[in-house]
């Protein structure tokens, strides 16, 4: 009955606003006071517990990179860069616009500094260049969903703390699909370009091209040491995440000249805001978790797919179902360790490697941040383009239905992300 009841007051305090974070931590408090013989100490205990892991500072820390990056102008530096690329073909603007979302990725693992830093400098500009406000705002929010899917992402580094996968695995894994969906958006960007006759700007000479390749070269430079030093060993993820921000400071300040001591402030600011909001639902879901371990959910779980699951492909149907609903209310921190230990033994049951339920699962939950209500990215674009939020969903739907299709690839067919991967890696899987 008890259950029943904290199940019933958690739907409650979503529907009527409460934020997820502190949602998952009233629901947490109130199930732990109610278990027999269990202090009510256990509540923060399991909340630092939660928090209380090395691989978890590389989340502040890259959220901090991204930070640097947009304070820094980075932003631009690779705006300028995709343009001399892409900006030739049709609809040259929102290709440049996927692209950059695509090298950002490769920086900052954080998909909201993504909206935020490159959604400022490109929706006024596309709308400028006669793109309608939805798809300005559509293709910004929908691209920005790549940052969790192309390393360093912050999701990967979680679900890695979660399961004891390799970050390395992870990180090499998510490289195919996140380029894959990148490649997807700009065939419906070519498709609508051609259809609503957006501008192309001018191709851009070999001279020019290598003038902007220079120009962005350093922050270009930063996944390739990223993701090559977690591969290969040199870095941890956390220490990867170190460096990433002091290699932004140094090229900001010192290479760019675009980074004032001034700045710092805000930043720091900023990052500890953000970084807040995702550590306290962490913990929280922590706390939580302890209380679903009473009730023996995992065993209940399991218990039930394989009793009613005939095969590893409706199971994997039935995640990518599942958390599609889930990413609309929540985050895709707190949905994983919520129930990534619930779902993680019965896919091992079927044989279904961890990295590909990592890869699905936050493949899944990424569609989640342009999915309303919760729908983060979504909800930035739109209030940088001044778009109701109706109006921005409908924007999104072709994107959607990329990231869809990768994914589904990537479940039913996992050779495709991970034939190169254990080519180059073998170790690592």
């Amino acid at each position: 009955m008890i259950g029943i009841s904290l199940v019933a007051l958690f739907v409650i305090l979503m529907i009527i606003g409460i934020p997820i974070a502190f949602v998952i931590g009233i629901v947490a408090m109130l199930g732990i006071f109610n278990l027999p013989y269990t202090p009510a100490v256990t509540i923060p205990v399991k909340m630092f517990n939660g928090l209380d892991s090395f691989v978890l500072i590389a989340v502040p820390l890259f959220i901090l990179a991204a930070n640097l990056m947009n304070s820094g102008q980075i932003s631009q530096k690779l705006i300028n860069f995709a343009l001399s690329i892409v900006g030739h073909i049709k609809g040259g603007l929102a290709h440049a616009n996927i692209l950059v979302s695509m090298l950002f990725a490769g920086v900052s693992g954080a998909s909201q500094a993504d909206t935020a830093g490159v959604g400022k400098i490109l929706i006024p500009n596309m709308k400028k260049q006669g793109y309608d406000n939805e798809n300005a705002v559509g293709i910004t929010a929908a691209s920005s969903t790549i940052g969790v899917i192309i390393p360093p992402s912050i999701p990967m580094i979680i679900y890695a703390g979660l399961t004891n996968v390799s970050v390395g695995a992870l990180f090499m894994v998510g490289i195919i699909p996140g380029v894959l969906v990148g490649l997807g958006m700009m065939t419906i960007v070519y498709v609508l370009a051609k259809k609503h006759n957006y501008p192309t700007y001018q191709k851009a000479s070999m001279s020019n091209f290598f003038k902007q390749f220079l120009d962005a070269a350093p922050a270009l430079m930063t996944p390739i040491i990223l993701i090559g030093g977690i591969i290969t060993g040199i870095f941890t993820a956390t220490e990867a995440a170190a460096f990433a921000s002091l290699y932004t400071i140094v090229v900001a300040m010192f290479y760019y000249k675009t980074l004032k001591i001034k700045d710092f402030p805000k930043i720091l600011f900023d990052t500890l805001t953000l970084s807040s909001l995702s550590l306290f639902a962490l913990a929280a879901a922590n706390a939580l978790g302890e209380l679903m371990s009473y009730y023996q959910l995992s065993s209940w779980a399991e218990q039930f797919f394989t009793n009613n699951i005939p095969n590893k492909w409706i199971f994997l149907l039935v995640i990518i179902a599942f958390f599609l609903f889930v990413g609309t209310f929540m985050d895709a921190i707190p949905a994983m360790i919520l129930f990534i230990p619930v779902v993680l033994p019965v896919a091992l049951s079927f044989d279904i490697s961890p990295v590909l339920l990592g890869i699905v699962t936050i493949m899944t939950l990424a569609v989640g941040l342009v999915t309303p209500p919760y729908g983060l990215c979504l909800l930035l674009a739109a209030k940088i383009g001044k778009l109701p939020i109706e109006r921005s969903f409908k924007a999104v739907i072709p994107y959607i239905a990329v990231v869809l299709f990768v994914l589904l690839l990537i479940a039913f067919v996992p050779g495709v992300a991970f034939y190169l991967p254990e080519m180059l890696s073998p170790n690592l899987f």
